[in-house]
């Protein structure tokens, strides 16, 4: 027997990269998978095929989670579809890669596009949780991870937005732990570093003066998305039933430093 045989998690921005990996690593140990991204619906479409080809079941919901109407409208599908929240892994987020989003300085920088990377990296997160933990209120348990980075504790030139959203998503992750944990509900926060088959990390190593992430990082490697995948499954699971309010760094030791 899997260790999350008739249980159910919920991912969001798992169209791709750390967010894919984790959806399939969760049907892998039993989980019935809802599967969420706000603009790649072809990726989220593959992830769940991916899924349904190893024998695992997974269904798609489009959100943008920064919008409260969508946010309660994937988890009221996930209730209907399956009866039940266990797991939500709070993943969706957008940042600086020179590609999709510039790297600018503050003087220069866009308030439209800070707005909008508040408002899915924070923002999002909080209404994911919001609507998450109602749901897990009436069962009397869950197990909720979100996705900061590294970044939310290292300060890079030209990040700020992306810096701002990560770092509150800490403290917003462990006032929620305390709210909730003597509710049967656990929320803890992993913190990614540099991580390999990323669209952010695929996009900064087409930048003209992209990082040398071998050097920065003390492991002499970037991540895998299975190694932060890996960490979530581990946070959810009942190994991990006496940790709350944790801020996990999976960053070859980068924030050491």
């Amino acid at each position: 027997m899997r260790q999350f045989d008739g249980k159910v998690a919920l991912i969001t921005g798992a169209a791709t990269g750390i967010g894919r990996v984790t959806a399939q690593m969760f049907a892998r140990e039993g989980a019935r998978v809802v599967v969420t991204t706000g603009s790649n619906v072809k990726g989220g479409e593959e992830t769940v095929e991916l899924i349904k080809a190893e024998g695992g079941e997974a269904i798609f919901f489009q959100c943008d989670v920064s919008k409260a109407d969508q946010v309660e409208a994937m988890v009221k599908t996930s209730i209907e579809a399956y009866g039940r929240l266990d797991f939500a892994f709070n993943n969706a987020g957008i940042g600086p890669d020179g590609k999709r989003v510039p790297i600018v300085e503050i003087a220069n920088y866009p308030e439209d596009l800070w707005n909008r990377m508040i408002d899915i990296n924070l923002t999002g997160v909080f209404l994911c949780m919001k609507y998450e933990i109602r749901q897990m209120l009436k069962q009397g348990f869950g197990a909720i991870v979100n996705t900061s980075s590294v970044g939310g504790l290292k300060v890079v030139p030209g990040f700020s937005p992306y810096t701002a959203s990560k770092s509150g998503l800490i403290y917003l992750t462990k006032v929620a732990a305390l709210e909730y944990a003597k509710k049967g509900i656990r929320i803890n926060v992993v913190l990614p570093g540099p991580t390999g088959g990323t669209l952010l990390m695929d996009n900064l190593l087409n930048t003209e003066d992209h990082p040398n992430f071998e050097t920065a990082v003390p492991i002499g490697r970037v991540a895998n998305p299975e190694e932060c995948g890996a960490s979530v499954i581990w946070l959810c699971s009942d190994a991990a039933s006496f940790v709350t309010g944790v801020a996990l760094p999976v960053d070859g030791g980068l924030s050491c430093y």
